[in-house]
């Protein structure tokens, strides 16, 4: 278990921070709807197909992020054991879950999960869901509690909080990620210090729950400080694998069984103050893939490192200072030998200096490749820890298990969001709002809001 940073604030707060002195602060479309036509063919063989889904209430798709910067509120989308769907979504009143047949239709009502602040991570099962969410709570903070909810034949059937007075923390924004094996849940998850040693400060937490909604042994109450990123994957057996973009060690981690102390396997080294660390996982950034082989694959957006070293002015000698190798965020894709050791080198895609990369995705293609998207913006600035620019299209091409790109890409003018689901025949589904993206300017006042999604798929 690392200790605690020696800050008070999270990534979610909407202003411009820096590492100060003797410390590192740590800050932590179609223009319209994807439609199946000749066009969205590529000569990779690529081909998407949607349909549109009519919602029973209002889904505000945008979140305010570092200095009122423009990001997608996350949906979920996962696939039950008998094929059919479920999408998470947030609203005013709650949580949506709307079932979907396999073939992305509404199969019935949403189920409203009352209460609940935020899209964590799903998982389907054949008789409902669980979900990863946030829900009241009384501490010293008057900031809400993780917590899974399990809805089994449309009731609520067990709640597990899962930070609280006891262990003194909080969960005010989960960035989080929800996996299944079978017999046991894994969440992982943003919390805030409410006492204790952390008293204050960020971390993030991973806990085990039984089928039945009990607390397994494992995981950790204190990990990466602060966490700008989280990645999780079911194991069979063992601890699940998971990565983190830590802020006060600057980079990207491997923190699987260890809650990323010292001795975590670096992925890559970055510049995570402020809004720089390239996104959450899985909402603006990353995904992690596992192979028939036992290696993994996760893809992110980096500006690499021009020089890394260790902090002189942060007395505890945890903290780290790098240097941006590029002043914007460029795809980078990793491979991880097993769930325990970090890659020798992360593989750059792009290079393009004026142009900004955003909300990378990965998610497995077929036997043996990988789907890569990701958003491009042109004429980027990025200053303060944000980056804005003029998007351009949202790209997506294969990539093998060596980094290589396979065959020609293709520039749409649709877009990715949150959870890609995978489905039995290997192809992959996913829900976003048809809207028009938008980076140049910061968002200010409520989030514009959708009464439609469109359920996507592509298959290999």
């Amino acid at each position: 278990m690392t200790s605690a940073p020696r800050t008070t604030r999270h990534r979610r707060v909407h202003a411009y921070r820096k590492p100060a002195v003797g410390l590192l602060a740590a800050g932590g479309l179609l223009a319209g709807a994807w439609y199946a036509t000749a066009g969205a063919a590529t000569t990779t063989g690529l081909k998407v197909t949607s349909t549109a889904v009519t919602l029973n209430a209002k889904y505000p798709y945008l979140s305010a992020g570092y200095n009122n910067t423009r990001e997608w509120n996350r949906t979920a989308t996962a696939v039950a054991p008998d094929g059919t769907l479920r999408v998470a979504w947030p609203a005013a009143d709650g949580v949506h879950v709307t079932p979907l047949t396999a073939a992305g239709k509404r199969s019935g009502a949403d189920t409203v999960v009352k209460g609940a602040k935020e899209v964590g991570g799903l998982v389907a099962h054949t008789n409902g869901f669980a979900l990863l969410t946030r829900v009241a709570d009384t501490n010293k903070w008057k900031e809400t509690a993780a917590a899974i909810v399990r809805y089994t034949g449309g009731k609520r059937t067990w709640t597990t909080k899962l930070t609280g007075t006891a262990s003194h923390d909080t969960s005010p924004t989960l960035d989080g990620q929800l996996t299944w094996n079978g017999s046991k849940y894994g969440a992982y998850f943003v919390v805030h210090g409410a006492g204790g040693f952390a008293d204050g400060h960020f971390g993030d937490k991973l806990s085990y729950i039984s089928a039945g909604g009990k607390k397994l042994s494992g995981g950790w109450s204190w990990g990466c400080s602060h966490n700008e990123g989280i990645a999780l994957h079911a194991e069979t057996s063992g601890a699940f694998t998971s990565l983190c973009f830590d802020d006060w060690r600057s980079g990207l981690f491997v923190s699987t069984g260890i809650g990323a102390p010292d001795v975590a396997p670096v992925v890559q080294r970055e510049q995570c103050w402020a809004g720089y660390c390239g996104g959450t996982f899985p909402g603006r950034t990353g995904d992690l893939v596992k192979s028939a082989t036992g290696r993994y694959a996760t893809a992110f957006a980096s500006r690499g490192a021009a020089s890394a070293k260790k902090n002189p002015d942060d007395s505890s000698g945890r903290g780290w200072t790098v240097t941006p190798k590029t002043a914007t965020h460029q795809v980078a894709v990793a491979f991880l030998k097993n769930r325990n050791s970090g890659p020798g080198k992360a593989v750059y895609l792009t290079s393009a200096k004026t142009v900004e990369n955003v909300n990378v995705h990965l998610a497995p293609y077929g036997k043996d490749k990988l789907l890569l998207s990701w958003e491009s913006l042109k004429n980027a600035k990025c200053s303060a820890g944000t980056c804005t620019g003029t998007f351009t299209g949202t790209h997506l091409r294969l990539v093998d298990w060596n980094g290589r790109f396979v065959g020609a890409g293709k520039v749409v003018s649709a877009r990715f969001t949150g959870d890609i689901a995978v489905l039995k025949d290997g192809s992959l589904t996913w829900a976003y709002p048809p809207v028009t993206p938008g980076y140049g300017s910061p968002l200010t006042g409520a989030s514009p809001t959708t009464t439609t999604l469109r359920i996507a798929r592509l298959t290999p």
